[in-house]
């Protein structure tokens, strides 16, 4: 039995790759390989080092023969909507942009004029977000685009390069709010609105799929390694790594962004749900996330990086604990805060006072929690759920304070589910697809994996 499964798991802000072995009922993880990752600005866009990522995946993979591992799957996951442009030739137009770029303000409302919003959302079921796949493509210049081949979201291109194989993996392609959510293919409408045509995207591949042998790089000594596509937009994985979700429970998964939202089986296009910008995000195994989109610790990593003293995270929190509660207020979702020169000073500019470092964080979590109770009232009525429980997932489920507060301002019990939920769900399509494991298994095996912490109001 191949027990050797590592997940290539890329944020925005890094990336690690995760060893994970089945034994005695568990799933047992270890880091092997982390590395930091950031858009820097080139000839003023900002834009990701793509080469740089698949470089740090077969660094991973190389130091994961070195510990004696022999043969391995990998799957990769990495955050939605941004991509690259591929030639005939196979190799990269020019550099991916980021989502944080400034190219696309405004472009909603120009699309908007070519097709209304409430018809666009009854297509996609997907939320308005100035940075969706079809605003990027749509100030793609046309010389550009008719180089282009293939249009590759990032974790399918990564694993075009690994193996030589293109695919658009399903649940990020939802995502770029170019898909048909009834047909589940690419509308053509909104393809001659983004100017791109269907065949510039490569075949659909689901969670689970075999890509194919990493091939063709000789110069690492790397193990004999099979890629299976996994749900490869990092929530959707994240998703299918936490057990307890359905019912009556929602979920929030906290990392650079907080994506509030539930699990369901049909997607909710309603104009209240419209209205109230929330996503029909494609799962794995034939389910929807129906959630929406938070500015989330992307607020806090960017004023750890604004300090010009440095200290940790546990100790940022601590002073939060001393700051005075609920004194200052922003909207997490605020534009300003998208992608501000300094994220201290932009805080403090909307607070309208120059507050210390411990006001400014404890701002943040208390406008987190405030914005998470409004978001969740908005789930209730729009899908006339009772949400009894909120589990939070991620890095953020190690924020003790928020969680309490979170939990206080919602009055509900908040249960953390797992920190490497994302990790956990991208290795459960490895297990599915080369084990045979049922999504009941897999999801129970997870559960027996990691300690659960409950917060009470």
């Amino acid at each position: 039995m191949l027990n050797n499964y590592i997940a290539a798991d890329i944020g925005a802000s890094g990336g690690r790759l995760i060893l994970a072995n089945v034994t005695e009922g568990k799933l047992n993880l270890r880091e092997i390989h982390r590395f930091p990752n950031s858009f820097t600005q080139k000839n003023n866009i900002y834009v990701w080092d793509v080469d740089y990522l698949l470089e740090q995946i077969l660094i991973g993979l190389a130091k994961a023969k070195q510990m004696g591992i022999m043969h391995c799957t990998l799957g990769i996951d990495t955050w939605a909507v941004d991509y690259v442009l591929v030639d005939k030739d196979g190799q990269k137009i020019k550099d991916a942009v980021s989502y944080r770029d400034s190219r696309t303000k405004n472009v909603i409302a120009q699309v908007s004029k070519l097709i209304p919003k409430d018809e666009h959302y009854k297509k996609t079921g997907i939320q308005f977000l100035d940075f969706n796949t079809i605003y990027q493509l749509y100030t793609e210049p046309t010389d550009i685009m008719a180089k282009t081949k293939h249009i590759l979201l990032i974790p399918d291109y990564l694993g075009f390069c690994l193996t030589g194989k293109a695919v658009t993996e399903y649940t990020n392609a939802t995502t770029t709010a170019l898909l048909n959510h009834e047909t589940k293919k690419f509308d053509k409408d909104l393809l001659k609105i983004a100017k791109v045509s269907e065949e510039q995207f490569a075949p659909f591949a689901q969670p689970g799929q075999e890509l194919g042998d990493v091939k063709g790089f000789d110069n690492y000594d790397l193990p004999k390694c099979k890629v299976v596509v996994t749900a490869s937009h990092d929530t959707a994985s994240a998703v299918l790594g936490t057990p307890g979700i359905g019912d009556n429970r929602a979920f929030l998964s906290s990392g650079t962004w907080s994506l509030l939202g539930i699990e369901t089986k049909q997607a909710i296009v309603t104009n209240k749900a419209r209205e109230a910008n929330y996503s029909n995000e494609g799962g794995a195994y034939g389910t929807y996330r129906f959630l929406k989109n938070i500015m989330g610790m992307w607020l806090l990593q960017e004023v750890h990086r604004n300090l010009e003293q440095k200290v940790s995270y546990e100790e940022l929190v601590q002073l939060a604990e001393k700051a005075t509660p609920y004194q200052y207020f922003i909207n997490p979702n605020d534009p300003a805060f998208l992608n501000p020169p300094n994220m201290l000073k932009a805080i403090q500019a909307k607070t309208n006072r120059l507050a210390d470092t411990g006001e400014v964080v404890r701002c943040i979590f208390d406008s987190l929690a405030v914005f998470y109770k409004l978001c969740m009232d908005e789930l209730e009525e729009i899908t006339g759920k009772n949400i009894t429980e909120l589990i939070v997932i991620g890095g953020g489920s190690r924020n003790y304070m928020l969680n309490q507060l979170v939990a206080d301002k919602l009055n509900k019990t908040v249960t953390t589910g797992p920190v490497e939920a994302t990790a956990m769900g991208n290795i459960a399509c490895q297990l599915i697809s080369t084990e045979g494991f049922s999504i009941t298994k897999t999801k129970e095996l997870i559960k027996n994996s990691f300690e659960s912490k409950t917060f009470t109001p």
